[in-house]
């Protein structure tokens, strides 16, 4: 099957000058995790995810020096020259390019023109429909699973999460899994503080209680994991087909579950995890 059969052909562009603050009431507006950025040509020049974004609340140096994020430019926070893909190649050779690359989507593009964008969410749609039956879950699943407990910092998250390149991480107690950490589940906002002028890093976050968002937003020093988490939690058993879970996380809109036996975790099943099984 070609990439042109399963692209989306909507994609949503911002130009590399303006700053996060448009980008992320775009994500916000057409509710996607990744804005495709291009020069006044029109040209991809770069692409910006909720993974970038928490990436950037990492920031280093005094707080004099550092900015509003939403007033920084998405040139200084995108992930630069993205990998692309012509609509008439096979989607086994996206695949590959995800999984080489580290990458979640990969703008298709005809010449210097896009003309659509592939990524994860709609693999999962394609192995729903080619793969049905050929692999459980215990055969694709990432063994070894990044936790926290609910009393870290979520400076200690985001830390984890940076470090080892993921997008999420779930929230444990006594090993059974009790919430999950999403890159989608965190905003970030630098404020100033009226009396000094500095700016003071506040989080502003969503967190999902019984189905339910609720925002709330604290300095980042009193902010947990417990308080983050998304705890309208699902989780599945590793025995259950693959495309099942596929299907889980298309219809949820959710790109990793934990997998456990009985109540004890055992392991994660992600978007990456179920495309490796196209190959």
């Amino acid at each position: 099957m070609k990439i042109e059969d399963v692209m989306n052909e909507e994609v949503i562009l911002a130009e590399e000058n303006e700053q996060v603050s448009h980008a992320r009431n775009l994500m916000l507006k057409h509710g996607y995790s990744r804005i495709l950025v291009v020069d006044p040509e029109g040209k991809p020049v770069g692409i910006i995810t909720e993974k970038d974004l928490t990436r950037k609340m990492r920031s280093n140096g005094p707080k004099w020096k550092r900015r509003t994020i939403d007033k920084i430019s998405i040139r200084r926070v995108m992930t630069p020259n993205p990998v692309t893909i012509t609509p008439f190649r096979e989607v086994r050779e996206a695949v590959e390019l995800m999984i080489k690359n580290n990458i979640s989507s990969i703008p298709v593009t005809d010449g210097d023109e896009v003309v659509g964008i592939i990524t994860k969410s709609e693999l999962m749609d394609f192995y729903r429909q080619k793969y049905t039956g050929k692999w459980k879950i215990s055969d694709l699943m990432t063994s070894e699973v990044v936790t926290v407990n609910e009393n870290h910092s979520i400076g200690h998250v985001i830390s984890i999460m940076e470090d080892q390149n993921i997008g999420k991480v779930i929230v444990v107690r006594d090993n059974e899994p009790v919430g999950i950490i999403t890159s989608a589940n965190i905003s970030f906002a630098n404020v100033e503080d009226p009396g000094t002028g500095v700016s003071v890093e506040k989080i502003a976050f969503l967190r999902k209680i019984d189905g339910q968002e609720k925002r709330n937003v604290r300095e980042v020093s009193m902010v947990t994991a417990g308080d983050i988490m998304t705890n309208h939690l699902i989780k599945i058993e590793q025995e259950k087909d693959a495309a099942s879970a596929a299907d889980i996380m298309t219809k949820q809109e959710v790109s990793g579950l934990p997998v456990v036996d009985g109540n004890e975790l055992v392991g994660i099943i992600t978007k990456t995890d179920i495309i490796r099984g196209i190959q």
